[in-house]
């Protein structure tokens, strides 16, 4: 039985949001349908309450094909689902959430691809090389989301990504995959990641400062 592609969205969003990735109208989801549009979730609408009339349908080049309600308007970051789907045609579904450990780590590499530990967790995003050497592209972020896109097509037309997924500094991660189930995955696999990563940092700081405070007087 074909799943309802609004139904799934939906259904992610809920999750997202309870896992504190899209908080209040944080984040935006998208799943393309066999003719090649794609249902996206409306800009402004909080992500843990949405119902079937806070997504619209658009086309690959950008027009409305269906609008539930007049004043539902597209995601602000639909640019960035169109780029991915003319970039990727195997893509099936793209998820982009805010959460603060996938904010963190963004800043920490002033490059523009951040290196992943080479977890077993990396698995789950189809490494399986021993002790893998993968890094995830990093995009700057800019008030003009269009400008986002420009730079993800130039960049990934030049240089493929190796990752199904980007980093926005300071704005979030966004995953595509073959299906809406496989993104979700991935997006687990990362921020599980993600929180390895911060852990690490916060433990090694932690060492740091240990070692340089003075010893107790008996």
């Amino acid at each position: 039985m074909e799943t309802n592609p609004r139904e799934t969205i939906i259904a992610a969003a809920s999750h997202f949001y309870k896992l504190g990735w899209m908080m209040g109208t944080a984040g935006n989801l998208s799943v393309r349908i066999p003719d090649g549009s794609f249902w996206i979730t409306g800009s402004g609408c909080n992500k843990g309450e949405l119902t079937s009339t806070d997504l619209i349908r658009m086309e690959l080049d950008g027009t409305i094909a269906h609008k539930p309600r007049p004043d539902v308007r597209p995601s602000a970051e639909t640019s960035i689902h169109q780029a991915i789907y003319s970039l990727f045609p195997e893509a099936q579904a793209c998820y982009h959430v805010h959460s603060i450990e996938g904010n963190l780590v963004s800043r920490f590499t002033d490059g523009d691809n951040l290196p992943l530990p080479p977890l077993e967790m990396l698995k789950g995003l189809g490494v399986w090389e021993e002790n893998p050497q993968v890094d995830i592209p990093i995009f700057p972020n800019h008030l003009d989301v269009s400008q986002i896109a420009r730079d993800i097509c130039d960049r990934f037309e030049a240089t493929p990504p190796s990752l199904s997924a980007l980093l926005i500094r300071d704005h979030g991660i966004t995953v595509w995959a073959s299906s809406p189930r496989q993104a979700v995955n991935f997006l687990e696999v990362l921020e599980y990641t993600f929180r390895y990563m911060v852990a690490e940092r916060t433990l090694g700081l932690l060492e740091i400062k240990e070692k340089k405070m003075p010893s107790k007087l008996p």
